[in-house]
């Protein structure tokens, strides 16, 4: 929610349908719109956003939410992040690269701390002395060449540019 809060004041239904299933942000993580009004409360309480103005709406009025410096700050180091674990990828990492795309950032820089972070993981599941026939293990290897093999092609696409 900061990362689109960042592009843009806007109020809470406008974000929920940022949010919803088929739209960019959607196809990675769908969030339903009590979700999105009861984080842009969160949001307010802890200083990352704050309510600018009213303005008239078709229905209920609109609180127009901008982000705050704290909230600025706290998205930032948050999309520089890498996330800790191969499984994060699947929403976490991808939302980040969609955040970047959008605020029009290079994802480069994170694309390859991500492949750092996830460096040490990627080799113990590379480890021939695990057991193939243990089909746990055998999807978590699986897993791991996807993801290896992801993070390559997403720096030759981004490294390219």
């Amino acid at each position: 929610m900061l990362g689109v809060l960042a592009e843009q004041p806007t109020h809470g239904f406008a974000i929920s349908r940022q949010l919803e299933a088929g739209s960019e942000l959607g196809r990675v993580m769908t969030v339903r719109r009590p979700l999105v009004y009861r984080a842009l409360d969160r949001l307010v309480e802890t200083g990352c956003a704050e309510p600018t103005f009213t303005e008239r709406g078709d229905g209920p009025q609109r609180v127009i939410h901008r982000i705050t410096h704290v909230g600025r700050r706290r998205l930032s180091t948050w999309l520089n992040r890498p996330v800790e674990h191969i499984r994060d990828l699947r929403i976490e990492f991808l939302l980040k690269l969609a955040l970047l795309r959008r605020a029009n950032r290079s994802p480069l820089e994170l694309i390859r701390s991500q492949r750092t972070a996830l460096g040490p993981t990627l080799e113990a599941l590379d480890d021939p002395a695990l057991d193939p026939g243990d089909h746990v293990e055998l999807w978590r290897r699986h897993n791991a060449v996807a993801a290896s093999n992801y993070l390559d092609d997403l720096e030759s696409r981004y490294g390219a540019v």
